[in-house]
């Protein structure tokens, strides 16, 4: 699979020696009750005393990993949202052919972590500043997107947008999307918890890609 970075304004080419269905994928679970393509719709609702948040930030496998090391942080689900297409595969998504956007679901408790902690994270961890892209992913369905599931989380959503494009630390514009949580589908499962599936076929991935490097150089090292 060939990938082009444009971090740090340069352009460079990486080669991946896997086949095409396992390249810049995400995850998704088994489930019962999937459907012939795989995805399964997820509940619209979280499990008692748990709740969902669900972001957009380019590829998925690079977004579980953040979540993930929070303490009360249950699970995150890798998939797709934002389109109005039932059932969407992996192909499909991956070829701008619907109109999701490859997202994570974070499944946490809120009384061990909030939602401020959680949206903190997600914005250190893409970059608001370009729209339909993130990182050497390129297409509508890799742009960043909020999206809430309730009013307090839409409320969140927006003032932290606010607050970082009002801080001054961003040289550009905020162009992260927030919108309603709609439909989730779970991605195939090969794509969930793929750092720690294909560890090393994710770090070439990642850092291939230049996403570190933009990190750092939009947040600071240590972000």
């Amino acid at each position: 699979m060939k990938i082009t970075s444009r971090s740090f304004g340069t352009t460079f080419t990486v080669l991946f020696g896997l086949s095409l269905t396992m390249s810049l994928a995400a995850c998704a679970q088994t489930l019962p009750g999937a459907n012939a393509s795989g995805q399964p719709l997820a509940p619209v609702e979280p499990p008692e005393g748990l709740a969902f948040a669900t972001f957009a930030g380019g590829c998925f496998w690079c977004m579980e990993p953040p979540f993930d090391k929070l303490d009360g942080v249950k699970e995150t689900i890798s998939g797709y949202t934002g389109g109005p297409e039932e059932n969407p595969t992996y192909e499909q998504v991956s070829r701008g052919e619907t109109g999701h956007a490859e997202a994570v679901r974070v499944v946490f408790d809120p009384d061990k972590v909030s939602y401020e902690t959680l949206i903190d994270v997600f914005w250190h961890n893409i970059d608001p500043t370009v729209s339909e892209r993130q990182f050497c992913d390129w297409g509508r369905q890799y742009r960043t997107a909020i999206y809430p599931h309730d009013d307090g989380q839409r409320q969140i959503a927006e003032s932290t947008r606010a607050a970082i494009g009002a801080s001054g630390r961003l040289s550009e514009p905020i162009v992260t999307e927030i919108a309603a949580a709609g439909n989730f589908y779970p991605a195939e499962d090969y794509h969930q918890d793929f750092y720690k599936k294909r560890p090393g076929h994710y770090k070439r991935y990642r850092h291939g890609c230049g996403r570190d490097q933009r990190l750092e150089e939009l947040w600071g090292a240590g972000e």
